[in-house]
């Protein structure tokens, strides 16, 4: 089914761009998360120093994890406590003022880097760990989304988080 224009241009409409509030890297697996004020996203691969970039393999669909800030008050809400530190949410990038789901179909630009959205970033049962008693649950739906690096470049808190819209590309989504 092909989507209506109407629809396409309203996909389309972004009214602001994001902005990276925080970046972090796991070197191995269950390590603690590594907080930096830059990243180097390499293409393909994913962010140096972090797991992921060192095992992946071209067209790898989770290089990179992001998830909104304005998430984080949320998830600390249905734990019934203070907004989650992001690390413990073990996601790459933590972005504010875009809705990152609206990303779908799209490439976007953070920083030198260009990378595209390659599906939601459901929780683990390591949020059970991570956030405690009902951490998985609190986390559904809010998990944020994954990502492939196509273009590498740095990434640095404060860079802006913008879609690409290509009219060519949304005119053949199905």
């Amino acid at each position: 089914m092909k989507i209506p224009a109407g629809l396409r241009d309203l996909m389309s409409a972004f009214p602001f761009a994001g902005v990276v509030v925080w970046i972090g890297v796991r070197p191995a697996p269950r390590a603690q998360m590594r907080a930096l004020s830059v990243v180097e996203a390499i293409a393909e691969r994913g962010l140096a120093g972090d797991r992921t970039a060192e095992k992946s393999r071209p067209g790898n669909s989770r290089q990179v994890t992001l998830i909104q800030a304005e998430s984080l008050p949320l998830v600390g809400a249905l734990l019934r406590r203070a907004a989650i530190d992001p690390a413990l949410t073990r996601r790459n990038i933590v972005v504010s003022g875009i809705n990152l789901l609206s990303l779908k179909g799209h490439r976007f630009q953070i920083g030198g880097a260009l990378l595209e959205m390659t599906g939601e970033c459901h929780p683990c049962s390591l949020m059970e760990t991570q956030l405690g008693a009902g951490g998985y649950n609190a986390m559904r739906g809010h998990g944020g989304i994954n990502a492939r690096v196509l273009v590498g470049g740095n990434i640095a808190i404060g860079d802006r988080v913008a879609a690409v819209v290509a009219q060519a590309a949304m005119a053949a989504m199905p």
